[in-house]
């Protein structure tokens, strides 16, 4: 009968800490989120590539907004952060925060990639 209560007592100690994990999990908004996907687009070094999610469309978007070719720029910025899952932060500059895989990326006419 003992074994009984102690597996009755692990049950609802597991049930319980499901509960609160889950509850935990869900009061994260959508701004929590966007926010930390755009602390993860900041990240320097290696560590970088930890992070597999990376927003590329709004990232991209951001990037590109004031570009006066937007579309070819969200092309190619697209095709840099899937590669190197990241942005760097503004619409110029800052190519060096996203490492050397961002900054070495060359077109066909051995030009920079990378927006």
């Amino acid at each position: 009968m003992a074994s009984y209560s102690n597996l009755l007592s692990i049950l609802l100690i597991s049930i319980f800490l499901l509960s609160v994990s889950q509850v935990s999990f869900s009061s994260l908004t959508e701004d929590d989120t966007e926010a930390q996907a755009q602390q993860l687009q900041v990240v320097k070094g290696p560590n970088r590539r930890l992070f597999a999610f990376v927003d590329c469309g709004n990232a991209c978007a951001i990037r590109c907004g004031k570009h006066s070719r937007p579309n070819v720029c969200t092309r190619a910025c697209g095709t840099c952060c899937q590669r190197c899952k990241c942005v760097p932060p503004g619409t110029h500059g800052n190519r060096e925060m996203c490492g050397s895989c961002y900054t070495d990326m060359l077109t066909h006419g051995n030009k920079p990639k990378c927006p």
